[in-house]
């Protein structure tokens, strides 16, 4: 079953729009019920299907997508393709069970920006949402285990650095290698003993020296070139 504009949500002033999408009901409107009582954000639909999903995605633009990537209808990884080639500026974060064997990887190339497991508390989804909302990308330590431990097994090449790795300084090195653990800045920043806003920057730099669009791109790239 899909949905237009939920409840209350109607002519709330909230920054940041969301779609739901998922096949199961009771995961749906929990985790859309909960969202909703977050000040800056409005869960504007829910849909139960992937080509659901991408009908309501152009109709109503939201500014973030939760999408489920098993679902009976349609890939999840080809409804993110579909929403994200039709409005590039919306923001799809993928929700997997961890346990699965959907190809995560083929997700981030259909353009999620982060990845965030079924069983993640509401306090990190609405963080995660609030960060696709700025640009940002999320990758939970928990899915970063296991996301990149998928990329580990399925790359058999021995790891290499590549030359583009040169241009990093060394500080650049270790928030690069911090990213492919699954850390978040606050968290490479008092690992690193510097702010925030400094890990900020060289996220930024390490992402234009490297011709990467996310940090879940950066952190497969590390993985892959060996430096994780």
């Amino acid at each position: 079953m899909d949905h237009g504009l939920i409840g209350d949500a109607v002519g709330r002033e909230a920054e940041i729009r969301v779609l739901v999408v998922d096949d199961h009901d009771l995961f749906r409107a929990g985790i859309a019920s909960l969202l909703g009582t977050e000040p800056d954000i409005q869960v504007v639909a829910q849909a139960s299907g992937g080509r659901a999903g991408i009908r309501l995605a152009a109709e109503l633009r939201p500014d973030v997508v939760l999408m489920d990537l098993q679902m009976p209808d349609l890939d999840g990884t080809e409804a993110i393709r579909e929403i994200v080639d039709g409005r590039p500026s919306t923001r799809v974060i993928a929700l997997t069970v961890l346990s699965g064997d959907q190809d995560v990887e083929s997700a981030v190339q259909a353009g999620a920006c982060g990845f965030l497991a079924k069983e993640t508390p509401i306090e990190e989804v609405a963080a995660a949402v609030r960060a696709a909302a700025q640009g940002g990308a999320w990758l939970s330590p928990r899915a970063a285990e296991v996301v990149l431990g998928r990329v580990r097994r399925a790359d058999l090449r021995p790891p290499s650095p590549s030359p583009a790795v040169e241009q990093l300084s060394p500080r650049e090195l270790d928030v690069l290698r911090l990213i492919a653990r699954g850390m978040e800045n606050a968290e490479i920043a008092e690992s690193l003993q510097i702010s925030p806003s400094t890990v900020k920057n060289h996220v930024s730099s390490v992402l234009t020296k490297l011709g990467l669009p996310s940090r879940i791109r950066a952190a497969i790239y590390a993985v892959r070139s060996g430096l994780d």
